[in-house]
């Protein structure tokens, strides 16, 4: 989670851990992002010429590192958790800058999931999100979204370790993810996988 408020950024893992390690972001994402007070739901990644997620640069810190931002969830004193994906995706398009240096916005797609996870495969990224378009955002633990992971990942060595913690604290441990689009059965038309 990204939290930016009047100028400043605070990055958070799900179970409430601060990353303190990517200054360049703590300083860029209030820059880029269109909203003097905000909160995104998205994945700090590093991406390679391609514009694949490659984990291995994230955890070495060998990449220049971005955030993918997937959900709006606050804005400018407005409460968004409740309103359904549907109508959060074009808030969230509204902060993101359309060419951001750091901040970078994760387009949905409809219809033909089997094709984008096909893409998604092709290209080794680590799977796709499906979420239900008309659901609020749910902080209870109540996932209404599905994680489909791609079982020839190449860059599992390593992950699991990293993320062992958790797995053991945090029901939704499965949520991290390098390739974080939100899609409701995806359509290839409008697919960009990272």
């Amino acid at each position: 989670m990204a939290y930016i408020e009047d100028g400043r950024c605070r990055l958070f893992s799900r179970n409430g851990n601060e990353f303190k390690s990517f200054p360049v972001l703590n300083l860029a994402l209030p820059l880029d992002c269109r909203a003097r007070r905000a909160v995104l739901d998205g994945e700090i990644v590093c991406l390679d010429e391609a514009g694949n997620s490659q984990f291995q640069n994230l955890l070495f810190r060998r990449g220049e590192p971005r955030y993918y931002a997937f959900d709006l969830i606050w804005r400018d004193g407005e409460d968004l958790r409740y309103l359904p994906l549907t109508e959060r995706k074009p808030l969230l398009r509204g902060v993101v800058p359309k060419q951001g240096e750091r901040l970078l916005y994760c387009d949905y797609v409809e219809e033909m999931g089997e094709r984008l996870f096909q893409l998604a495969c092709q290209r080794d990224l680590e799977g796709i999100v499906a979420k239900r378009k008309f659901d609020p955002y749910l902080l209870d633990g109540s996932a209404t979204w599905l994680k489909i992971r791609n079982p020839k990942y190449s860059q599992w060595v390593g992950r699991e370790e990293l993320f062992e913690r958790e797995r053991s604290t945090d029901r939704d441990w499965q949520g991290w993810s390098s390739c974080a689009l939100v899609c409701d059965d995806a359509s290839e038309d409008h697919a960009e996988a990272r």
